[in-house]
């Protein structure tokens, strides 16, 4: 039975009861949606419609092979194909599948977050849905999170992307790393499995602006990685264009770190000793040489050079404050339209 209507991230809604009369298969899955399963699965999907039933199968062989108590959350992020009428199929044949759609496209971070906050399991792996972050490497996932760690990274040795979206991404991760000083490690995404420690204390964190795997690390849970091999796109391409990645980068910068405001005060500083050293420099030759004062027109570039400094690093305030100002209105991160399971009760 199929859940519709409207409710958001922030509040719980009623548990619905069923008569005796509903059939059989309404009331196995009800049981299984008791059941707490071990292993979760929590996938954000965009114009996945060409890879979800070959993703289900892969993950359903690969994870009945460590436990038959799994769950799989496919956060649907109105991608505006057909990919949520295949996850309410996928989820009418089986229970274990759970599916969640938005009330529009909020970004696949905030799939994620959606994805963790409805997720029951004792481990949780998170993966993209274009078959790129390959289902069959869960297993050696969860094989190196027993040895004691709360998160394991899949890191891809060879990446299977056109160059142009290698080099961009390793541009991002190069700046991002630097602005917010954090030692992220650009071979890793978000394919990773993580430990109900983890998941439980993600929760906490509200912030409107998400990047998913700098959260994760900025908590500092014993953490390893294993080598996987990353898949070619099977069809169409990355939706994440340079601008978009420019963007996460403008955003995640400034919502884990305040370096581009110390940043901007550094360059005041050596800006006003190379002036006052150009100063001193017209004033001694003026003095020694009695040279008139020269270069009206040298002085005006400077002018309106200095002036384009002091408008950039007013506008680099202005977006810290009108971040503040979005963070301030405490609005939920996300609006589920409607989910294939019943039970829903957001944590947040």
């Amino acid at each position: 039975m199929y859940r519709n209507g409207y409710f958001s991230a922030n509040y719980q809604s009623c548990h619905a009861s069923f008569p005796v009369s509903q059939s059989v298969a309404l009331i196995t899955n009800s049981v299984n949606a008791v059941t707490m399963p071990h292993l979760s699965i929590v996938i954000p999907v965009y114009k996945a419609e060409f890879f979800l039933d070959e993703l289900y199968l892969r993950l359903k062989t690969t994870l009945e092979s460590i436990t038959v108590d799994f769950e799989i959350l496919l956060v649907e992020d109105c991608g505006g194909d057909s990919s949520w009428r295949m996850i309410e199929r996928l989820a009418e044949a089986d229970p274990r599948v759970r599916g969640i759609q938005f009330s529009r496209n909020f970004g696949q971070h905030y799939g994620i977050t959606a994805g963790l906050d409805y997720c029951q399991g004792d481990w949780v792996v998170v993966m993209d849905c274009d078959l790129q972050d390959r289902p069959e490497e869960i297993s050696r996932l969860y094989a190196k999170a027993q040895e004691g760690y709360d998160v394991v990274l899949a890191r891809r040795g060879l990446r299977r992307d056109p160059l142009l979206k290698r080099s961009t991404s390793w541009l991002f991760y190069k700046v991002f790393s630097y602005l917010a000083d954090i030692e992220y490690d650009g071979e890793t995404g978000n394919f990773r499995i993580m430990s109900r420690k983890v998941v439980d204390n993600f929760r906490h964190m509200r912030e409107q602006l998400r990047f998913f795997g700098a959260m994760v690390q900025w908590m500092g849970f014993p953490t390893s990685s294993i080598e996987v091999e990353h898949a070619e796109r099977l069809k169409g391409k990355s939706t994440y264009t340079f601008a978009m990645l420019w963007k996460l980068a403008a955003e995640t910068t400034i919502a884990h770190s305040d370096k581009p405001l110390r940043l901007a005060v550094h360059l005041g500083f050596l800006m006003a000793f190379f002036a006052f050293s150009y100063g001193t420099y017209i004033l001694g030759h003026a003095i020694l040489y009695g040279s008139p004062v020269i270069g009206w027109s040298s002085i005006i570039v400077s002018l309106y050079f200095i002036g384009g400094i002091i408008i950039a690093i007013l506008g680099v305030l202005g977006i810290y404050l009108g971040k503040t100002f979005d963070e301030s209105k405490k609005r939920p991160l996300y609006i589920v339209k409607r989910v294939t399971f019943d039970g829903y009760n957001s944590p947040h």
